[in-house]
């Protein structure tokens, strides 16, 4: 799956992709993954990608012009939806996770200050996608939960086929959150393991895991 993140702070996620899951799924070659510096295509001989907004207000507003040719040229090689992480998009969910995951690819559009100017959403943007009801300096920190969220759910990807399958919000969870886990010592601080994880009898562990759910 390809993954093209648009950000005019590239740099800021170099590092998520050397560990853990999302590190081990680049080097198999599961996902791919691309940044691409939205201040490279503008047209400004500064290279500027803000302006003040019109009808006045505070802060700035992202151009169009420079997005809107970074996407055009990523989506060349990517036919994937174009995502906008924002504020007043579609909140992020474990079977939103699960639809984003059957496509080939998808990219990434990060905002900054005050947003981006309307009229490059509405010509390319696909969906907006928020991860809270909160604001964030940008769009960077949300791309790489997309890129985390739907990477994990992928065939293999955490080396367990049920892992996925039992994680928080999943469907076979209900929607629910996950029961406790256990792991050894068998004792600690004077607290001990439920005995009925200790049995072996999994008929009884998999009742007891679902009285458990909140």
């Amino acid at each position: 799956m390809r993954f093209d993140i648009l950000t005019i702070f590239p740099k800021m996620m170099y590092g998520y992709l050397r560990e853990g899951v999302i590190g081990r799924e680049v080097t198999k070659g599961t996902i791919e993954v691309y940044f691409h510096d939205i201040r490279k295509y503008s047209t400004d001989k500064h290279k500027k990608v803000d302006h003040t907004p019109f009808g006045g207000g505070a802060g700035m507003v992202m151009t169009p012009q420079p997005i809107y040719d970074c996407i055009q040229a990523v989506k060349k090689k990517n036919k994937g939806p174009v995502v906008y992480m924002s504020p007043k998009g579609k909140v992020l969910t474990h079977s939103m996770a699960q639809r984003l995951g059957r496509y080939d690819g998808m990219i990434l559009l990060c905002g900054r200050y005050e947003g981006i100017d309307q009229r490059v959403l509405d010509m390319c943007v696909d969906m907006e996608i928020s991860i809270g009801k909160y604001v964030l300096s940008g769009g960077e920190l949300p791309a790489m939960v997309v890129l985390d969220t739907v990477t994990r759910l992928l065939p293999d990807a955490l080396g367990n086929e049920n892992s996925a399958e039992e994680d928080s919000f999943s469907e076979k969870l209900n929607g629910k959150k996950e029961y406790p886990h256990y792991t050894k010592p068998r004792e600690f601080m004077g607290i001990s393991v439920p005995e009925v994880l200790l049995n072996g009898n999994h008929a009884e562990i998999d009742a007891w895991r679902r009285k458990q759910l909140k």
